[in-house]
């Protein structure tokens, strides 16, 4: 589903990713772990498009995207959620949803301002289905309600079910469990499983290493922007490199 090829990024003299090379398959769930620093979220900014790469190639589904826009990624099946939230507070729960679906609806000028039949279909159809991913990230009490309102760990579901409503074939998730308490890392557990189950790839980038080991199907670990390993969770937290360099004799 996704590959990254010898991917590089240098900012000035600092190489933040070198050489990374990463195969994710199809519906499983990929996590990327190590330590502050390692490259993480540099590496994700690269493969959305946030950042241009210094060398190497991403490749969806075969086709390299390297040269295309965020945008163009998104449109080719690509989502993301932020490591520090982007909700848009002023904007209802469900209009948050909505907003992740723009790329799927007609917003041309002359159906904007006909307000044609078709359109007012489209938009309903459009609400009807925010309604459902909202209760399918198991927030559908918040449908009604103003993001303002909801609570933080709700927010970062929020987050989730309007990535989810730009139907992507891959979903990368950018340390959701940050700040959540147990329960709610549970629940972000269970719904990061449901996903996968849809068939949609999931990369999640993480640091709660109990949930990363409870979902992954693979694990890349990061350290200095170099890829240190890679394997199964138990083949991960077996890594006589990890344990020095990351998880420690504990985990």
């Amino acid at each position: 589903m996704l590959a990254i090829r010898r991917l590089s990024k240098n900012f000035g003299g600092v190489q933040a990713v070198c050489d990374v090379d990463i195969e994710i398959e199809q519906g499983t769930i990929h996590s990327v772990i190590g330590p502050n620093g390692a490259g993480k979220t540099t590496l994700l900014n690269l493969v959305t498009g946030i950042y241009t790469p210094s060398g190497g190639d991403i490749l969806l589904q075969g086709n390299s995207i390297t040269a295309l826009s965020p945008n163009q990624r998104a449109q080719r099946g690509m989502s993301r959620t932020f490591q520090n939230l982007q909700v848009c507070m002023n904007m209802s729960a469900l209009e948050n949803v909505m907003v992740g679906a723009h790329l799927r609806l007609n917003h041309g000028l002359l159906s904007g301002l006909l307000r044609s039949r078709a359109l007012k279909a489209a938009d309903a159809a459009c609400r009807d289905e925010a309604v459902e991913l909202m209760r399918f990230a198991g927030i559908g009490e918040h449908v009604g309600r103003a993001a303002n309102e909801m609570s933080y760990g709700a927010l970062k579901r929020l987050e989730i079910a309007r990535a989810l409503a730009a139907h992507p074939a891959v979903l990368l998730l950018d340390e959701p469990a940050a700040g959540l308490n147990n329960t709610e890392t549970r629940d972000l557990e269970l719904l990061i499983q449901k996903i996968a189950a849809q068939g949609v790839t999931v990369v999640l980038v993480e640091h709660d290493m109990k949930l990363v080991m409870g979902v992954s199907s693979r694990i890349s670990v990061l350290d200095y922007g170099k890829k240190l390993a890679e394997g199964t969770p138990e083949q991960v937290r077996a890594n006589s490199d990890v344990i020095a360099a990351y998880l420690g004799p504990s985990i």
